[in-house]
């Protein structure tokens, strides 16, 4: 059954299209990850799917029996409505069906008429029914269990909604969605405002969701976890993929291998061709050369690879410091009438360590920052910046860019009016992905991720030895984090950075300073080492109580330097298909391919999409073809990795 039908759609906000042709199909127990570059057009597909904005050209349809949930970015509560009313009005249906059978029963206790009774009891059973199987008995401990796991207090359910931060807000429209329980949710970043173990719940909340999800996000590691497809968003069209994030980036490199070699063999023959018919169009071999030009005419021609280029971000060579570059004496701080955030931290970072610093919204990890780089006094202890050490600050707020700048102004360093000439700061910002008419632009003007790219820039300008990065991946796409990893990795100086994007820290970290309620842990390795550790009970867990409960004037840093448990030598490889040529699997991918576009293209053919069996015919062929492919991409990465 498909449940949504999404058919050539079409949208235009200016000369050239966002949407040129999206097509694809929603079944029960899709979780399908909608992926693609800043600006092109996720949400504008989001928005048309879920109804709030209508296409220029194409369809989307809803099953019948099909409720479809979507996450709104705009909330709007009613005056005098708490948390909690909010989050039980999502379940508006059940209320009134509860409402309605205690009206039946009372009816039934005051019915003199035998007939009407036995109408009243069949209602009666009915209602019983549904509630039960609806579960609707149940529902204050549904709302709480949504509500605890999205990280609200209990003291806040009585708060009015409106009164609320942005970022309760959008966890709350989340908790609604979430609680309406609709088979198909439409979901655009979700986990935005949500800390580690929010997000963690909620994966684990839709993975036991039998609901048919699209869901867009930049967290690498929650796509990973949730999704079973991907659709990448590129040049106005969409391509599919089997499986989650991970399974999507090497299927997509493999498939970038095959494309760009397939284009620069087509590239080179046309080449060939076009000076053959230069050099002898009017000579002896005219004949020649005008078969050969009527065949060039004919040639289709191969798509340019559908390649989302990262920027080639990199910072400078760091200078020296001294061997010890932050050193952390029993440092405390707490804000007037609130618990301490954090006391008694002891910590050093060494010269080229990388340290993220993790823990819940609100356990002052940002404040820690601050007190280290002395933007802000301690209650108790010090900090102490080691020898000849030059800090890079970037603020999550992006405060250091001035709005009333230009671009290529504002990222020379302060202080410093004659440090690197125009020109050297355009190469900088096209160093980070801002190239022409957008390094001239006003700072005010820039999109998130744009002005995210500048503060980035700013940052290299500085030639700073340690970089203490807040939230640095905020409004970056998933092509601009893997680029930041990258160039981070490279960065021989040192780097304390906070971030709440699981898979940049387990790329980048190489120490991780834990922040809970009460203490701090230290833990020599990634984020994979980390969850090791809290598997085998040695790290704190996050979600536990008792640790949460921890008097804060016992506060300890313990320091984890356990071995993680030897994994066992990985077997010789053996073969899974019979053996081919690289080159051969490749000319019948190459072909497979092209007959799934032939296809996808008759699809969009009007004649086609008034003729439903015809549709459906063509729909199992693409599947088809679909998964020989997949078997063709298993079967190229096991001969390019064997055969020799």
């Amino acid at each position: 059954m498909i449940l949504l039908d999404v058919v050539d759609i079409k949208k235009r906000f200016g000369p050239e299209p966002v949407l040129n042709g999206v097509t694809f199909e929603v079944r029960p127990g899709d979780r399908i990850g909608l992926v693609g570059s800043n600006g092109s057009g996720k949400t504008t597909l989001l928005r048309l799917i879920a109804g709030r904005e209508e296409p220029d050209a194409g369809s989307c349809a809803l099953h019948p029996s099909a409720h479809l949930g979507y996450l709104e970015q705009q909330p709007r509560f009613e005056a005098g409505r708490t948390l909690h009313d909010e989050a039980r009005g999502a379940m508006a249906d059940l209320v009134a069906l509860q409402r309605e059978a205690i009206d039946v029963a009372s009816q039934m206790a005051e019915a003199a008429d035998p007939a009407e009774q036995r109408r009243l009891a069949a209602r009666y059973d009915h209602l019983q029914l549904e509630l039960q199987q609806q579960d609707a008995y149940n529902l204050e401990h549904r709302i709480e269990r949504v509500l605890d796991g999205l990280r609200f207090r209990r003291e806040s359910f009585a708060q009015p909604a409106a009164s609320l931060s942005g970022g309760e807000q959008n966890r709350l429209m989340l908790a609604k969605l979430l609680l309406a329980e609709p088979n198909v949710m439409i979901l655009d970043e979700p986990s935005n405002h949500l800390d580690i173990e929010a997000t963690e719940w909620l994966e684990g909340f839709l993975l036991e969701s039998s609901a048919a999800i699209v869901v867009v996000s930049h967290d690498r590691y929650f796509l990973d976890r949730v999704t079973n497809r991907t659709l990448e968003l590129f040049d106005g069209t969409v391509d599919s993929y089997a499986g989650n994030f991970s399974a999507y980036w090497r299927q997509k490199a493999d498939r970038l291998l095959v494309q760009q070699r397939t284009y620069d063999r087509q590239r080179i023959e046309i080449e060939k061709t076009e000076e053959f018919v230069r050099r002898n169009l009017y000579g002896q071999k005219h004949a020649q050369a005008e078969d050969r030009r009527k065949k060039l005419e004919r040639m289709e021609r191969v798509a340019r690879p559908r390649q989302i280029a990262a920027p080639p971000m990199r910072f400078p060579p760091a200078s020296r410091s001294g061997d010890i570059v932050v050193r952390a004496c029993r440092l405390a701080k707490a804000f007037q009438g609130q618990r301490p955030l954090f006391q008694d931290v002891a910590f050093d970072i060494l010269r080229g360590q990388r340290w993220a610093l993790l823990g819940p919204n609100g356990c002052g990890k940002t404040t820690l920052l601050r007190c280290l780089l002395g933007l802000l006094e301690p209650d108790q202890g010090e900090a102490i910046l080691g020898a000849s050490v030059t800090v890079g600050y970037f603020d999550q707020q992006l405060a250091g860019l001035a709005d009333d700048e230009r671009v290529v102004d504002a990222v020379r360093p302060r202080g410093q009016p004659l440090k690197l000439n125009q020109q050297q700061r355009r190469d900088l910002l096209a160093r980070f992905g801002l190239t022409g008419d957008v390094a001239l632009q006003q700072v005010d003007r820039l999109s998130g991720g744009e002005r995210c790219r500048a503060a980035l820039a700013r940052l290299a300008a500085e030639d700073a030895n340690l970089l203490v990065l807040d939230e640095p991946t905020n409004h970056l796409d998933l092509w601009a984090r893997d680029a930041l990893e990258t160039a981070i990795k490279q960065f021989d100086g040192t780097v304390l950075f906070v971030s709440h994007d699981r898979y940049f820290v387990n790329r980048v970290a190489d120490h991780l300073l834990v922040i809970e309620p009460g203490q701090t842990q230290i833990i020599e390795g990634d984020y994979d080492r980390y969850q090791t550790l809290l598997g085998h009970g040695v790290a704190p867990d996050p979600s536990d109580p008792d640790d949460a409960d921890t008097d804060a004037g016992e506060a300890q840093t313990p320091h984890v330097a356990a071995k993680t448990p030897q994994k066992p030598k990985k077997a010789a490889s053996k073969r899974r298909f019979p053996y081919r040529k690289v080159a051969d699997l490749e000319s019948e991918i190459f072909e497979r391919e092209r007959c799934v576009e032939q296809l996808q293209r008759r699809l969009a053919e009007p004649q086609v999409v008034r003729d439903g069996d015809l549709s459906r015919d063509l729909y199992r062929q693409i599947e088809q073809e679909q998964a020989a492919l997949r078997q063709l991409y298993e079967h190229w990465e096991e001969a390019a990795e064997l055969n020799w």
